[in-house]
């Protein structure tokens, strides 16, 4: 589809109440197994769309933030006219769904924020990304990393480009370190239901980083998952979906009519 001429990539599965599932910097194949797991536990209608630049599609020379993804993603509730809407973000998916909080949409009605990066918390720093090999990068992300390590050398000319589209979108909208020295203050807007889901063994943001998160944010939830690393949509993905789903239960939508619900 097409959002003020940005093309956007858009998998639509499921029925029910609208979850809007933001990937991290592995692309969208991050999230692509757990999108299905994720509609049948809550039967809802799960929407995943690819940020521009990922897994090989365009990115317009204007969107290169964040923030601008947050907003155009602000505008895709819109024209698909959907309320009370579930955000579910990994690793910088998670900083979109901040941004997409702090716009004041009405459209979202809660947010869980998945082993999110974005903020800067000092003394726990980020893990840099861009200077990590990819078995590297598996060691700091899972708890069990064997089951994750990628050999690039072993993979085929398109799924290496892939790979390379990634990394390359990853450093136009997140830069260097990841993070934005201005969000962690501006969370205290936040005013959406938001639970904070951390792995205890995520090297790439550590579980302290995930409390500052939680802390930051008004009554936000936090949640550390067990024999989990920065992935928990991977490696403990049932027990992802069950924390999405207490979350969605324990904040229903308002009553049509209420001003909570009124635009």
């Amino acid at each position: 589809m097409l959002l003020d001429a940005v093309p956007l990539t858009l998998s639509d599965l499921g029925t029910g109440a609208p979850v809007l599932l933001l990937h991290g910097g592995g692309g969208p194949a991050s999230v692509a197994p757990f999108a299905p797991l994720l509609a049948s536990r809550l039967g809802a209608r799960v929407l995943v769309p690819t940020h521009p630049g990922f897994a090989g599609t365009a990115r317009p020379d204007g969107l290169s933030t964040i923030t601008q993804l947050a907003a155009l993603y602000a505008r895709l509730l819109d024209e698909l006219d959907l309320d009370d809407v579930t955000v579910v973000g990994n690793s910088i998916g998670g900083w979109i769904a901040q941004e997409l909080a702090l716009l004041g949409s009405p459209r979202v009605g809660r947010v869980v924020l998945v082993d999110s990066v974005g903020v800067e918390v000092e003394g726990h720093p980020v893990a840099d990304f861009f200077a990590l090999t990819f078995p590297e990068l598996a060691q700091l992300s899972y708890h069990d990393p064997s089951r994750f390590v990628i050999d690039p050398d072993a993979l085929g000319p398109e799924a290496r480009a892939v790979l390379a589209a990634n990394r390359a979108a990853l450093a136009v909208y997140a830069g260097a370190g990841m993070t934005d020295p201005t969000l962690l203050a501006r969370l205290r807007d936040v005013s959406v239901p938001t639970l904070v889901v951390w792995g205890e063994d995520d090297r790439i943001g550590d579980p302290a980083y995930g409390r500052a998160l939680a802390a930051a944010i008004p009554g936000a939830e936090l949640r550390v998952l067990p024999r989990t690393g920065h992935l928990p949509q991977l490696e403990t993905p049932d027990v992802l979906a069950d924390v999405v789903a207490e979350h969605v239960a324990s904040h229903p939508a308002p009553p049509r009519g209420s001003a909570l619900r009124s635009r």
